[in-house]
């Protein structure tokens, strides 16, 4: 699953580094308690990717409901402020085949670079990208069967990653993957819908609205 959840009316949810840190811990923390394999991250100022393998359907939603709060409850606190934080619902999309889900990963990790904010991914200290490309430990993430298929060891599996990040991304897939995040399609194979569908796992947000 591409995970997406902004800030409300686009605000900053984040202000200081102890707030990415904090964010971080409680993500490694609820993501192991609710059953959510995390494979690419990126806090944004004033949103946040997440790429994730939910152990059941109800995963992702129970995670996001209860990373959400909290983080809430502590910025509101920290900054004196009231009300939501985040802008409704998260947006999220399945997705299917190794084109699609390597794909995501790199739309994840270069995000910071697409909005300007750093020249290259290894300049924003907030995402998964140090941890991918073998520059750092991050107990946080489990790398996806498909990103393992990237080499048979962990060396050549950081150097074929840190190879594709550098190719530009195709416009087509970026399109293709902020389409399906928003409206909450499955993107990747055209069986994904189908079979997403017959399982009940496709749209997370047309779920149980109280587990957000």
């Amino acid at each position: 699953m591409h995970l997406v959840q902004r800030g409300n009316n686009r605000a900053p949810c984040f202000r200081q580094e102890s707030d990415y840190l904090l964010y971080l811990a409680q993500l490694r923390h609820l993501s192991s308690q609710v059953g959510c394999a995390l494979h690419a991250y990126c806090l944004m100022p004033n949103h946040v990717h997440l790429l994730l393998t939910p152990k059941l359907a109800q995963s992702c939603a129970q995670l996001m409901k209860q990373l959400g709060q909290r983080y809430a409850q502590y910025f509101n606190k920290r900054y004196g402020r009231t009300g939501t934080l985040w802008e409704g619902r998260f947006r999220s999309c399945v997705v299917d085949s190794a084109h699609y889900l390597i794909a995501c990963y790199r739309y994840i990790e270069l995000n910071p670079v697409r909005a300007r904010i750093v020249p290259h991914p290894g300049l924003y200290p907030w995402s998964s990208y140090a941890s991918n490309t073998g520059a750092r430990i991050d107990s946080t993430l489990s790398p996806h069967a498909e990103f393992v298929a990237l080499a048979s060891e962990v060396r050549g599996r950081a150097t074929a990653y840190r190879a594709l990040l550098e190719e530009t991304l195709d416009p087509a897939l970026i399109d293709a993957i902020r389409v399906a995040t928003n409206k909450g399609h499955p993107v990747g194979s055209p069986k994904a819908r189908t079979r997403v569908d017959r399982t009940g796992i496709a749209n997370l947000q047309g779920s149980d609205p109280d587990l957000f």
